[in-house]
């Protein structure tokens, strides 16, 4: 990833200088601070820790605004060089997409939302797009795809309205795969034909063991979405 980093921090500088109108000699001015590999770390830290900027410094011997000028530059690398999925890296390529698609209908995909709260806006109306019923709170609604294995992520979808339902936003997203494209969730998606859920248990009865084994075993192939979520959270990854 530092290597990564590096290449395209190289690029960026000769897109700068490009552009540049000099006043010193290439080479000269202030020396930075701050290495790249020292770069990518202070956003890890920032990433993972969320510490205030003072403290950063501190940790990286820099100043404050350094170290809110050094994440916010190294940040945006990150964002380029890393794909937040499988779907955004090909997206740009028509063929590469296609393929995609035609590889992940040989399995069945796992999908869940995530919440994160916000702070409740002033206006009232805004207030109401953004409560949700499910968490009586205001929050963000995201939503990942997943592979079966829980360790790539195909798709991603961040700071949807947290009045949402999951089975809508899913439905809203529906159109990045193919049509014939197999999914598995839990009970929020309910309704769906392309999904595979748990079963409910009937009004006045119970389910079967046979049923409550099928969901055991759905429950355990779906968990791995959870997993991926929590990681996330764990590592303070936001909208």
């Amino acid at each position: 990833m530092v290597e990564l980093a590096e290449e395209r921090h190289r690029e960026k500088q000769v897109e700068i200088e490009k552009n540049k109108v000099r006043v010193i000699a290439p080479g000269g001015g202030r020396k930075s601070e701050i290495s790249a590999k020292e770069g990518v770390c202070l956003c890890l830290v920032y990433l993972r820790q969320k510490p205030i900027f003072e403290i950063l410094g501190l940790l990286f011997d820099i100043s404050k605004t350094k170290a809110n000028d050094t994440f916010n530059y190294w940040v945006d690398i990150l964002r380029e060089i890393l794909p937040a999925s499988q779907i955004e890296e090909v997206q740009e390529d028509q063929e590469k997409y296609e393929e995609l698609w035609r590889i992940l209908c040989e399995y069945e995909l796992i999908v869940d939302s995530a919440e994160q709260a916000i702070h409740r806006p002033v206006d009232y109306q805004e207030q109401k797009k953004y409560y949700s019923g499910k968490k009586k709170m205001h929050t963000l609604k995201n939503q990942f795809i997943v592979m079966p294995n829980g360790e790539d992520i195909v798709d991603v979808c961040v700071g949807m309205l947290g009045k949402t339902s999951d089975i809508v936003l899913f439905r809203n997203t529906r159109n990045k795969l193919a049509k014939k494209q197999k999914f598995i969730g839990d009970k929020a998606y309910v309704g769906d034909e392309a999904i595979s859920t748990p079963q409910k248990k009937p009004r006045n009865t119970e389910l079967s063991q046979l049923q409550k084994q099928e969901n055991k075993q759905l429950s355990s192939r779906r968990i791995v979405v959870e997993h991926m979520i929590c990681r996330l959270k764990i590592f303070r990854v936001k909208a």
